[in-house]
């Protein structure tokens, strides 16, 4: 089991990855939403050009 204690220094490592990982969320998330996004623009050109 590793040792998770970082004395001093844990503050500044746990938050640093809390706050990449809420980036990392929310850029995913992001690109989700705009792929859905370009998914039904896409459809809506396709269907107008029939």
């Amino acid at each position: 089991m590793p040792d998770l204690d970082m004395s001093p220094y844990g503050v500044f490592v746990w938050s640093s990855w809390a706050v990449s990982a809420v980036a990392l969320g929310a850029i995913s998330l992001r690109a989700l939403i705009a792929a859905r996004r370009w998914k039904r623009e896409l459809a809506r050109l396709e269907e107008a050009r029939k």
